[in-house]
């Protein structure tokens, strides 16, 4: 494959299935293996010859944009306030992947809880830089316990009394007796751009940001 191929970094899961509407609306198809489930590569040729997407996890989206082995990609803002990359530009909100980043506690300790007496909490998540800079802010500081998934098991077996996690419905929450008590903050989707690649390559890198905007626009 041609080094010089364009590359797009896309998330697997849940927001996949949002993103690829939006994906071949600017014109991109992806080769047939990619909606092929038992297939193993990870890297796809498109409907565009100098196009290329790769399928990688949601946290890594951003690590593959920011040091330049893709030069465009689809991340949630969660993932990007998390690493906060200064290599990456985020031109455009695609809209999909609506959802908040908040604190939730077992529901019996809810009733009691005063979060503005805290001085020192544990805290599971995903995401520990975010959480120690949202507790930091107001003199809290926050033990985090690195969990990648399962955060709402956390309380119930005594890992901690608190989580900070991805939140839509709630549902998730209220099913393992939790209850939402802080939101951290509204999360969206977004087109993210390599910096340097849209120094050198302008043209190109440019254009795919307008499509993706056509894209959006249109639908609004």
């Amino acid at each position: 494959m041609s080094r010089d191929k364009l590359v797009i970094a896309l998330p697997k899961g849940r927001i996949l299935q949002e993103a690829m509407p939006l994906v071949c609306a600017t014109g991109l198809e992806p080769e047939p293996a990619f909606q092929d489930p038992q297939a193993r590569q990870l890297r796809f040729a498109t409907s565009h010859p100098d196009v290329d997407l790769i399928r990688v996890r949601s946290f890594d989206v951003a690590t593959f944009v920011a040091f330049g082995a893709a030069q465009l990609g689809i991340a949630g803002h969660d993932v990007l306030l998390e690493f906060d990359y200064a290599e990456i530009y985020a031109p455009l909100d695609l809209g999909i992947g609506i959802c908040r980043l908040a604190v939730a506690e077992p529901e019996y300790l809810s009733q009691t809880d005063e979060p503005s007496r805290w001085s020192h909490i544990r805290v599971a998540t995903k995401y520990p830089a975010i959480t120690r800079r949202h507790f930091a802010a107001r003199g809290v500081q926050a033990e985090c316990i690195k969990l990648n998934g399962a955060m709402e098991l956390a309380p119930a077996l005594g890992l901690c009394q608190r989580i900070v996690d991805l939140v839509s419905s709630g549902q998730t929450l209220a099913a393992n007796g939790l209850k939402e008590i802080e939101r951290i903050a509204d999360i969206t989707t977004r087109l993210v751009v390599n910096r340097a690649a849209l120094k050198t390559r302008p043209e190109e890198v440019g254009a795919w940001i307008d499509r993706f905007r056509m894209v959006i626009d249109h639908g609004r």
